[in-house]
């Protein structure tokens, strides 16, 4: 190998001619020394750690003897470069300590220690006796004259032999970090004894624990951080003055705190931070056990609570650390409890990130957005909401724990994954910048320095970037960070928490005592049935059962708050039944809390929707976002269906496949009228236009059909008129699609051949539209046709000319009003339109004659068409003050004055009475009593099919559904008692009244 300028610099130095004198000054033999050579150039930072090996090759009483061992020990050799060239701090300790080589070599620098190894090892250095209940250091029996350097002497070398382990990948970061709190608490442990043989009298006064908490207690200590502790102590056996005994302790807690934080020869190790202590920095050193618990129990912050999470016994009094574990455990986890506990978290979180300096916020590991503390919060709130009934999910590290809450379900594997994952990388990235110069540092170099990006070259090459260090850092920094950000928000802000933590701790765990007692209590109607479901969906070991026991407690207030709570329940098993282990919906469940609580009111509220999402259950997606509940567009709808005609061979299949399109859109209609999404105007929208698409794509196949039975392309041309509500864009769930058909024979087509193909055509239409399927049918109502039902099914439009030039009576003029092309051949509904636009706007208004007879027929179907038994105050669509009433009104409106308002020419009702008010048809007042009354029916009609499953027109009798439809509709029990359904009641007659008699004025005074 040589050594050339050229050659090491291809090797990897940088300064290649300083290394060229550096080996030579080392006394390095390019032949001889070939592979240390070549080690040196694949070190982390080839020029320092030559320079390192340089020094120490030069304090050390044998330098061969060094080489002689690098050259012969692979294992050692990687391990001292790699060493030497991630960190001066610990060539600074080989230089003061050139025997300290040694540490590297062997198999114990190849094996973890065993924590109680490390005590052990750490109490010899000082003197003490490692099995002594309470040890001591001991100059005199053998022990170092200067205790406290020993033991930092001891220390380093501690921490030289598992960076070796650490640099060339024999421990991964877990068992580092581990191994570093185990270093920690033994070197806590060593100054204990430190502190009992300087104050032998303080020592047997009292007993004394040490709790670490954070990283340490943790079990996941960087190489240089402070270790965060909290005292207690009791008076030793015999000793009766406790507060005596306390100031004792107080004393050795504070000598023991000195000794790793001393700056000697070998520099300061860590500071010991009490801060976390009951009171923090204003509260004493020490408490006893009785005064860590009542403190805890009446006075402690949330924030205290998340910091116990991670408390464990790590040096002292190992009966008295247990039993302060035992003692403070059960609070930490009863926290979630506490009012406002996910919002006080959340809030801290918030207020890191705010004091953050500007300058730093990128580069900062720990507090910034992305780093550390994001994983941190987000698992460790996870852990207390959840972890007050799942007992797996106590853990202290936050892989593991993140780990237990993967494996419950709280978390989704891949984001778990992602986490874990994006952790592991910024702890590697602290932990190298830490072993530099040992210094306890979160924050990236700035490559704006030239410093600076020196030591990120020197990073990204010790993680594997050796193509462009920098570049390749920064980049997958920055995806990392923005992975873990995006997490954090997703988890730290899941609305579940928040209900979680509001049930009491009981309710939480739900075992099936308490669960049968909180049914009851909730007002489910059949306790014990519920109970099966919610042992159907939770029993077992599996991921699902896992994330349905975090759900339930929460969602059965929610199903509770619902008009029918055991059918909501029931729908959702039923749901999560058909859905088995589809692994999207139970995720989209616990991470978007908002679909299970719209989920359980829909459930609990409407057998329809219920229904319409058990024949389709993947549809809950659609609950997720607004967006997808509103109406979609027509020209989108007809390009899906047309898609489904494309899709399928047969004509019945096509079909199905277009139903299939109707049901989603009338399972997102539902939902979006009972969530208040939309009103009753956009509902009639929505079925409306869904109706139509339906009709057309049909219409189509029922054509292809035809044609291809008979052999030839069909002779006529067809189109379908909506009529009543179909016509009006106010279809609701219960109606069926009223429709008149007219068709017009191609040229050298006869009338008759023109009239069995449309008759043909249409038959098949509607047996296509009503076959027997898993789809909801759409029945074509063509009674509203020239003679009703005596009349044929299917015109010509000259045959309706005709007719309506000599036949046509005051009520079919009035029918036509709503009538407007819905499917088929545009040009002939164009054309359709014309011909009957002057009988239903006739030229100086409908004639004194008409309107007494469409007042007779108005009063006649009052009198006959209502049901037997029906109470005219309840009827929705026929009753006083119902849809009927303002119906007639508008429409009588239109046959008087639409030939001299064009703006009176539409379908909708609710425009004409716009139309009216604003043009003094009518009293705007009169105009807003109407409006208000056929809002309010249209949406109880709708609402009475939701709930029920089934049409009505009458407000139910039966005070169950009555109540369910009051709920459904928003009505709540009052404070004074008064029940929902009583208030429906009381709002529906008012309305209606009042209603009623503007009609009468309205359509009987001229």
């Amino acid at each position: 190998m040589g050594t050339t300028a050229g050659a090491l610099a291809r090797r990897g130095f940088m300064d290649s001619a300083r290394a060229g004198r550096l080996i030579a000054e080392a006394g390095l033999d390019p032949e001889r020394h070939a592979d240390l050579i070549g080690a040196l150039s694949g070190a982390v930072d080839p020029d320092l750690a030559l320079l390192g090996l340089t020094r120490v090759l030069e304090r050390s009483p044998d330098p061969e003897e060094v080489c002689t061992a690098l050259c012969e020990d692979p294992d050692l050799r990687a391990r001292l470069v790699q060493v030497l060239g991630a960190s001066v701090a610990l060539t600074d300790h080989l230089v003061r300590h050139p025997e300290d080589w040694r540490e590297l070599h062997g198999a114990d620098a190849a094996r973890a220690p065993e924590p109680e190894e490390l005590r052990a090892g750490l109490l010899h250095i000082v003197g003490a006796d490692p099995n002594a209940a309470a040890p001591a250091a001991d100059p005199a029996g053998g022990g170092p004259e200067d205790p406290a350097h020993a033991l930092r002497v001891a220390y380093r070398r501690r921490v030289l032999r598992l960076a070796g382990r650490d640099l060339t990948g024999v421990s991964d970061f877990e068992q580092v970090s581990a191994e570093l709190a185990d270093l920690a608490a033994a070197t806590l442990e060593a100054a204990l004894a430190i502190a009992r043989f300087q104050a032998p009298d303080d020592a047997a006064l009292c007993r004394l624990a040490v709790i670490g908490m954070g990283k340490c207690g943790g079990r996941e200590l960087n190489y240089v951080s402070d270790v965060d502790v909290v005292f207690v102590a009791e008076p030793a056996e015999g000793v009766e003055d406790e507060q005596a005994a306390l100031r004792a302790a107080a004393r050795l807690a504070a000598a023991m705190m000195r000794v790793p934080g001393e700056t000697d020869s070998e520099g300061m190790l860590w500071q010991v931070d009490a801060a976390l202590r009951p009171e923090g920095r204003n509260g004493p050193l020490v408490r006893p056990l009785a005064g860590h618990v009542a403190y805890y129990e009446r006075w402690a912050k949330t924030w205290e609570f998340q910091a116990l999470l991670k408390a464990r016994p790590i040096a002292g009094d190992a009966e008295l650390g247990a039993a302060y574990a035992k003692a403070i455990t059960p609070l930490v986890w009863e926290a979630a409890g506490r009012p406002h506990f996910v919002d006080d978290v959340q809030a801290m979180r918030r207020r890191v990130e705010a004091h953050i300096p500007p300058t730093q916020a990128d580069r900062q590991l720990k507090l910034g957005p992305g780093g550390l503390r994001d994983v941190e919060f987000a698992v460790q709130l996870l852990q207390l909401v959840h972890g007050r009934g799942d007992e797996t999910l106590r853990a202290g590290g936050t892989l593991a724990a993140l780990a237990a809450l993967s494996r419950g379900g709280y978390v989704g594997r891949e984001d778990a994954a992602g986490l874990a994952d994006a952790y592991r990388f910024l702890r590697r990235v602290e932990h190298l910048l830490q072993l530099y110069r040992l210094r306890r540092t979160h924050l990236l170099p700035d490559p704006d320095t030239a410093d600076g990006e020196e030591q990120l070259r020197r990073l990204g090459r010790a993680l594997g970037f050796t193509a462009n260090p920098v570049t390749g850092l920064a980049s997958v920094w920055r995806r990392r960070v923005g992975e873990v950000r995006r997490l954090h928000e997703k988890l730290f802000y899941r609305p579940l928490l928040n209900a979680v933590a509001r049930l009491p701790g009981e309710e939480a765990r739900l075992s099936p005592e308490q669960a049968r007692v909180r049914l009851e209590a909730l007002g489910f109607v059949d306790p014990a049935g519920a109970l099966r479901h919610l042992e159907s969906l939770t029993s077992g070991v599996t991921r699902r059962a896992a994330i349905q026991r975090t759900l339930l407690p929460v969602m059965l207030g929610w199903f509770a708050d619902a008009p029918d709570p055991d059918a909501g329940l029931l729908g959702f098993r039923r749901v999560s039944e058909a859905l088995g282990t589809t692994p999207w919906y139970l995720r989209l469940l616990r991470d978007d809390v908002r679909v299970a609580e719209r989920m359980a009111w829909l459930l609990g509220t409407s057998r329809y929707a219920t229904d319409l999402l058990l024949r389709a259950p993947e549809a809950v997606a659609v609950l997720a976002d607004d967006a997808d509940l509103v109406q979609r567009r027509n020209a989108e709808l007809s390009v899906e269906a047309d898609s489904a005609l494309r899709r399928h061979d047969t004509a019945e299949n096509a079909v199905a496949a277009v139903r299939a399109l109707r049901r989603r859109e009338l399972l997102r209609t539902a939902a979006a009228d009972l969530l208040e999404v939309t009103g009753v105007e956009g509902v009639g929208d929505a079925l409306t236009a869904i109706s139509a698409v339906t009709i057309d794509a049909a219409l189509r196949a029922a054509t292809m059909r035809v044609e291809w039975e008979r052999g030839e392309q069909a002779c006529t041309r067809l189109c379908v008129v909506g009529m009543g509500r179909f016509g009006g864009n106010e279809l609701s769930y219960a109606s069926d699609a009223d429709v008149m058909f007219v068709h017009e024979p191609l040229p050298g087509a006869t009338p008759e051949a023109a009239t069995r193909t449309a008759g043909a055509i249409v038959r098949e239409l509607r047996r296509l539209l009503e076959l027997p399927a898993a789809e909801p049918p759409l029945r074509l109502d063509a009674d509203l046709r020239p003679e009703g039902r005596s009349g044929p099914m299917v015109r010509t439009l000259d045959s309706y000319a005709a007719y309506y030039a000599r036949w046509s009576a005051a009520w079919e003029s009035q029918a036509l009003l709503r009538a407007v092309p819905v499917a088929g051949d545009a040009a002939l509904g164009e054309r359709f339109t014309a011909l009957i636009d002057p009988i239903r706007y006739p030229e100086g208004g409908v004639s004194d004659k008409a309107v007494r007879e469409i007042r007779r027929l108005k009063a006649r179907m009052e009198a006959e068409r209502l049901p037997r038994g029906a109470d005219p105050t309840l009827h929705t669509k026929l009753g006083r003050g119902g849809l009927s009433d303002v119906e007639w009104v508008a429409q009588l409106l239109q046959l008087r004055y639409a030939h001299r308002i064009p703006e009176l020419r539409t379908t909708g009702t609710l425009r004409v009475l716009d139309v009216a008010a604003q043009t003094g048809l009518i009293d705007p007042e009169d105009g807003a009593t109407l409006e208000i009354a056929w809002r309010l029916a249209a949406r109880v009609r709708g609402m009475i099919m939701l709930v029920r499953g089934k049409g009505g027109d009458s407000i139910p009798m039966d005070l169950r559904e009555r109540s369910a439809i009051a709920g459904a509709l928003g009505y709540r029990t009052e404070e004074d008692g008064e029940g929902a359904a009583e208030l429906l009641l009381q709002d529906y007659w008012r309305v209606t009244r009042r209603a009623r008699a503007v009609m009468e004025r309205a359509f009987y005074d001229d």
